[in-house]
């Protein structure tokens, strides 16, 4: 896959503030679609338990598919709000816990803008993913009835960051997958901004305002694009597995964090 550097460093701040970039301090820019406005957020503004009205959890081990090491908890050792993000934690005790949280069931949506600010874990063996799966497999079970990643990053690659779309014509275990990944410098150090504009002529995916991937509708119908009906967000932090183990977990690390400052989704009217 095609690699390039999105973000130069603070000796380019001039340029970066211009295309979008939030490193050296600098304010993210958002690239919410003109004439959309916002639906649904958490702000992550009041600490304690993540608000049970917009989030549930996944729970339980088995490796969910992937071979993953974690078991995914509801307790707020793996899950807190706190100083104004969302933290979550996966920690090492002999086993290692984690959390994905989703609004399955609670709020979902078909098309529209979605915006996460978050900072990504560091450590070999981390996988942390935003992403979306379909409220109902209405054209059957995945990937017939779509996923759309807006993040994906492996901490063995560290700072390079991945978009993919998956459908039963186009999806990693036949080689086929529409996928991008870019280096984005910081990424596991501090906070970007990654989008996703959904309508039925494309899917594109943005980070800190600037153009990232397009993945056009392809016409070809519901096994090309499955990408018409209600979807629900999921945010995770996986160890290990079939693509965030390729290079095992770094057996000295103990803890590793993933933070979110914001979730915010947009339509129109």
């Amino acid at each position: 896959m095609k690699r390039s550097v999105l973000n130069l460093g603070c000796a380019l701040a001039g340029f970066i503030t211009l295309v979008g970039m939030s490193s050296c301090g600098q304010k993210p820019v958002s690239s919410v679609p003109e004439g959309m406005t916002l639906v649904w957020s958490d702000e992550f503004d009041t600490d304690g338990a993540p608000d049970s009205e917009k989030w549930d959890y996944s729970i339980g081990g088995n490796g969910w598919g992937n071979g993953e090491a974690q078991k995914y908890t509801n307790t707020r050792e793996n899950s807190i709000v706190k100083k104004g993000n969302l933290v979550i934690t996966a920690l090492y005790d002999g086993l290692w816990s984690s959390a994905r949280l989703k609004t399955q069931f609670k709020a979902r949506w078909t098309y529209g803008y979605f915006e996460i600010r978050a900072k990504l874990p560091r450590g070999v063996g981390t996988w942390p993913a935003i992403w979306m799966l379909p409220e109902f497999d209405k054209y059957g079970m995945w990937p017939r009835s779509g996923e759309i990643d807006i993040m994906e990053h492996v901490g063995f690659d560290e700072d390079v960051v991945h978009t993919t779309a998956h459908t039963k014509a186009f999806y990693h275990r036949i080689n086929t997958q529409k996928t991008h990944s870019e280096m984005l410098q910081g990424a596991a150090r501090s906070f970007h901004v990654y989008g996703l504009e959904w309508n039925p002529e494309y899917l594109q995916w943005y980070i800190d305002g600037k153009p990232f991937y397009r993945f056009d509708n392809t016409g070809g119908g519901i096994d090309e694009w499955p990408f018409d009906i209600p979807y629900y967000l999921i945010i995770n932090l996986a160890i290990g597995g079939s693509w965030g183990g390729q290079q095992g977990i770094d057996p000295k690390m103990k803890k590793a964090e993933f933070l979110i400052d914001y979730v915010r989704v947009y339509q129109a009217p």
